[in-house]
């Protein structure tokens, strides 16, 4: 079952519930009103966004530097080409008498029809041979003869011995003379001509179609675009995968986050902060609404004996067994949430303020199914103290209802723990308990000091007059008993509660102090009159018959037959009561126990008359049955004021 949330459209609260199991469930709700949600990922988005751009800049940049590469390559390699055309076929045809005006025609020609065919060979548009005035003296065009072009930067860099190529596109200077050459972008080469002797004559310049080389330009352009892309392409996907993978994380972690100051981490129930605000919230609707609002405040009994004893992470299992516990016994509509280090706070709507009570009673009953092992075979059994209180019929507002349950659980809690109390609630008393009285008022006490402790004296008194009659003893002797019962543990109001409650086996010193429960009790009741049976039953009920008891160490018939008696009731009782540190046994487990320590521990012949009375007599006292009212131990003939 799951919890935590009012059947009120005004929810509030996004907070996990422990169920049965262990597992845990999330309902979303949203805090005083606003919806907590984790923030957008803006920045891993804009961080995406600038990978991706950097990506694409790369890309560009990439195709333009390798575009460039590529194109210097090419035009390296056509520039180193025609070089060695030049050096191998022009520098040795021309002479620098060639190049005078005046020179032979008929020489002239013959070098034309020279250079037209190392055009045709090279694929060159137009081979020229100009004078270092920029004069064309020679080349495969005719038109270009004897024409000139202002000699330029390019022009004056070969003609002083280097090299000079270039890509032309339309509308630029070409520097063609004669007839134009009719491709839309060329590819100029100027070269220094060399005479025999090593000067500098001329300049040679050659005409290309750049198509080619641009076309190579472009399908490596092409090529590494595509694989750019495919790359961006791809680590754009990792991208994405990483970014939404550490978003989702990131998200996760923030939700947890958000969660975390709302949730106890140990129960997974809402914590101190989060039931303020709901129990605020559910008191202002009630208010609006003139409904009413219950509120239940459990405390773990003997939590730091717990921890004092078996250690912290002993503490930790207990509080998430109470929250399972809490979980599975709390109806729909209500909120529970871990309210202190061993408190817990359950808010119940007007709806199912008449079942308050009965909520606790499911809790103490799936508890005692669920004690925890912790050392050796025996379980620790786990109880709750509970303060109830109601809103407006005890308190006006958040702050005093609050204290108020805090109160009314304090005295469960002072009571012995194991208790309920309401705020406002006046026990009925008995008619037979009016009548006060010294005795009957340190039974009182017992209850004050240890609420365990005064059931327990309640059965042994019980056990202890069915023994006596078993027996066959008279009823004066048989009502001595019964009030030596109840008062024989009187005596542990004296001992302190960390050893009186301790959920543990005692150390020898505490064991020693515990002991010392029968001569306080015996020094207590003293000074009563007439009780000499009831003094005797206290300090002698734990004398063995085998001599090994304290505190005389009487044995066999020395130990007086009250206390014979006593020491088989209190051994019952305390076998088959769950105790701070085990829960209780079974009545066949501590029948037999009883018959195994017949002989040595208690006196063979009492033994076999209480087994013998509970195993056949019809109405015999048995453990888990509900007791009458306490009973008046004696009525003197003053009363006490």
């Amino acid at each position: 079952m799951t919890i935590g949330a009012w059947n009120e459209p005004n929810p509030s609260f996004s907070v996990r519930h422990m169920t049965k199991d262990g597992s845990v469930s999330r309902v979303g709700r949203t805090l005083f009103g606003m919806r907590e949600r984790p923030p957008k990922p803006l920045l891993l988005m804009i961080v995406f966004g600038l990978f991706l751009m950097i990506i694409g800049v790369t890309a560009m940049a990439q195709t333009v530097l390798v575009s460039l590469h590529v194109a210097n390559a090419s035009l390296n390699a056509t520039l180193s080409g025609d070089a060695a055309t030049v050096r191998t076929f022009v520098n040795g045809l021309v002479a620098p008498s060639d190049l005078v005006e005046g020179a032979s025609p008929e020489r002239a020609s013959s070098i034309d029809a020279s250079l037209g065919s190392v055009a045709d060979r090279g694929q060159i548009l137009r081979i020229e041979i100009r004078d270092p005035e920029g004069v064309v003296r020679l080349s495969n065009e005719k038109s270009a003869v004897a024409g000139s072009a202002t000699p330029s930067a390019a022009f004056h860099r070969a003609l002083a011995g280097g090299v000079d190529a270039a890509i032309i596109g339309p509308g630029s200077i070409s520097e063609v003379v004669g007839a134009p050459i009719p491709a839309t972008e060329l590819v100029r080469e100027y070269f220094p001509l060399l005479s025999s002797d090593g000067t500098i004559s001329g300049v040679v310049a050659i005409w290309r179609d750049a198509a080619p080389i641009l076309a190579a330009i472009d399908k490596v352009r092409g090529d590494v675009v595509l694989v750019t892309l495919s790359a961006a392409i791809v680590i754009a996907v990792l991208l994405y995968l990483i970014f939404r993978a550490a978003q989702r994380r990131i998200t996760r972690q923030t939700e947890q986050l958000v969660e975390s100051t709302r949730v106890d981490a140990l129960t997974h129930l809402p914590n101190h902060g989060t039931l303020v605000g709901e129990l605020a919230m559910a008191i202002e609707s009630s208010r609006a609404e003139a409904t009413a609002i219950g509120v239940i405040l459990l405390d773990l009994d003997n939590f730091r004996l717990i921890n004092e004893t078996y250690g912290h992470e002993a503490g930790d299992g207990v509080l998430r067994q109470l929250a399972i516990s809490l979980t599975s016994a709390t109806p729909r509509g209500w909120i529970c949430g871990r309210y202190g280090p061993d408190e817990f706070l359950l808010i119940a709507p007007s709806a199912d303020l008449s079942g308050l009570e009965v909520v606790v009673g499911k809790v103490r009953a799936q508890l005692v199914d669920e004690a925890l092992e912790l050392l050796g075979p025996e379980k620790l059994p786990i109880t709750v103290s509970a303060g109830i209180a109601l809103y407006p019929e005890h308190a006006g507002s958040v702050t005093e209802l609050l204290s108020i349950a805090a109160a009314v659980l304090a005295e469960a809690r002072a009571s012995g723990g194991d208790a309920t109390r309401v705020a406002g609630a006046v026990e009925e008393v008995s008619a037979e308990t009016r009548s006060f009285d010294v005795l009957q008022g340190l039974v009182f006490a017992v209850d004050t000091k240890d609420r365990y402790t005064k059931r327990h004296s309640e059965d042994v008194a019980r056990y202890g007059s069915f023994l006596a009659a078993q027996l066959g003893l008279d009823a004066e002797v048989a009502d001595g008993v019964r009030q030596a019962g109840l008062l024989h543990d009187v005596g542990k109001i004296g001992i302190p509660d960390a050893i009186l409650r301790k959920p543990g086996r005692l150390t020898d010193d505490e064991y020693e102090i515990v002991k010392q429960h029968v001569a306080l009790g015996d020094s207590i009741v003293r000074n009563v009159a007439n009780i000499d049976i009831v003094r005797t039953g206290i300090r002698h009920h734990h004398e063995r018959w085998d001599g090994r008891g304290y505190l005389t160490a009487l044995a066999g018939e020395d130990i007086p037959l009250v206390a014979r008696i006593l020491a088989v009731a209190d051994a019952f009782s305390a076998m088959t009561t769950t105790r701070p540190y085990r829960k209780a046994m079974t009545i066949e487990e501590a029948l037999r126990r009883l018959g195994d320590a017949a002989g040595s521990q208690f006196d063979e012949r009492v033994v076999a008359a209480f087994i013998h009375g509970i195993e056949t007599v019809t109405d015999a006292p048995l453990p888990g049955i509900e007791r009458a009212a306490s009973p008046v131990l004696w009525v003197p003939s003053v009363s006490a004021a």
